[in-house]
């Protein structure tokens, strides 16, 4: 019997430096029945030239051409173009594990109800190459089955390079929405959390490599909380997330999710530098959401000048910071 096709699909914008490793790890699949569409969304460096080489003489890999319009739309085009049964959606600036598609879809098929499979990735400096040691694992553990609750707390996910979704589940669930330009992948996987289970890998190897580039939308939008809204209201206006839980416990999870959202904004502007500001609003999100573990973390922020960087864990101020 032959197995199902997987669809790896990749927007690119600018990224010629970072996207012959995605193409290669695409390439190097355990898994061989794939294809990956490419969607250069209008780069001005060479992107789509780049993957041309790196992809050059494997039939199974097309890349499209379009006019900038984010990443949402490149994805979607992608989409449109894909014929597989499922869905992978790999940055083009990071890279998959070898076996990372064998895992995945051996996860789905054991999982015959869940409407995706996922599991550990791995953070990368921005200059790292394959079979460079990474900066952190983020291995789990992670919650399988009915992740709704969870997933609309905080998002579980670095990006859809570790996540393996049935087509059939994600065309229902709707896609992603190209009028969001920050969270638009947490609000994608919270509409296909409602369409059923999540399967997760076994093991602890990472079956993704993220790399942290200065230049990310996470990097430059986090310590906004202006830039949440969007996506959250999204979230929260769906009716079928107060269907699902009702309207009491979807305010109780809502507000939840708004101090999950504040406490990361705090930690990214402690990591730029804006000390004062980023302790406020720290201890504001502590407030609305108290555990030990936030309220530990809440004490090693007020003493990071006391400590030495290497002891700044997830508050360490970016390389900039550090500079300015």
């Amino acid at each position: 019997m032959t197995a199902p096709l997987i669809s790896i699909v990749t927007p690119a914008y600018d990224v010629a430096p970072f996207i012959g490793d995605a193409v290669a790890s695409a390439r190097a699949q355990d898994e061989t029945r794939w294809e990956m569409i490419i969607v250069d969304d209008g780069s001005r460096d060479g992107t789509a030239l780049a993957a041309e080489r790196a992809a050059e003489g494997d039939p199974r890999i097309r890349i499209l051409r379009q006019a900038n319009a984010g990443v949402s739309a490149a994805r979607m085009a992608g989409i449109a173009a894909a014929s597989g049964d499922s869905l992978l959606f790999l940055d083009a600036d990071d890279w998959l594990a070898p076996d990372a598609l064998a895992r995945l879809s051996g996860a789905l098929r054991a999982a015959p109800d869940a409407v995706a499979a996922y599991g550990p990735w791995a953070a990368v400096a921005e200059a790292a190459r394959p079979g460079d040691p990474p900066l952190r694992l983020k291995a789990g553990p992670y919650p399988a089955g009915d992740i709704l609750r969870r997933l609309l707390v905080e998002n579980l996910l670095a990006n859809g390079g570790h996540l393996l979704a049935r087509r059939s589940a994600f065309d229902a669930a709707g896609g992603f929405r190209p009028t969001l330009r920050y969270g638009e992948d947490w609000e994608c996987w919270i509409r296909l959390a409602l369409q059923g289970p999540f399967a997760v890998v076994e093991g602890r190897d990472p079956l993704l490599f993220v790399r942290e580039r200065g230049g990310s939308a996470y990097r430059r939008m986090a310590r906004d909380p202006a830039a949440f809204a969007p996506a959250m209201a999204a979230i929260w206006e769906n009716p079928a997330l107060t269907e699902r839980l009702g309207a009491t416990t979807a305010a109780q999870i809502r507000r939840r999710a708004e101090a999950e959202n504040d406490w990361v904004v705090g930690k990214e502007l402690l990591r730029h530098g804006a000390r004062a500001e980023g302790l406020s609003v720290l201890r504001g999100a502590a407030l609305a959401a108290p555990s030990l573990k936030r309220l530990a973390l809440l004490a090693a922020a007020h003493s990071l000048p006391a400590l030495p960087a290497r002891l700044h864990g997830p508050f360490a101020r970016y390389p900039e910071a550090r500079q300015a």
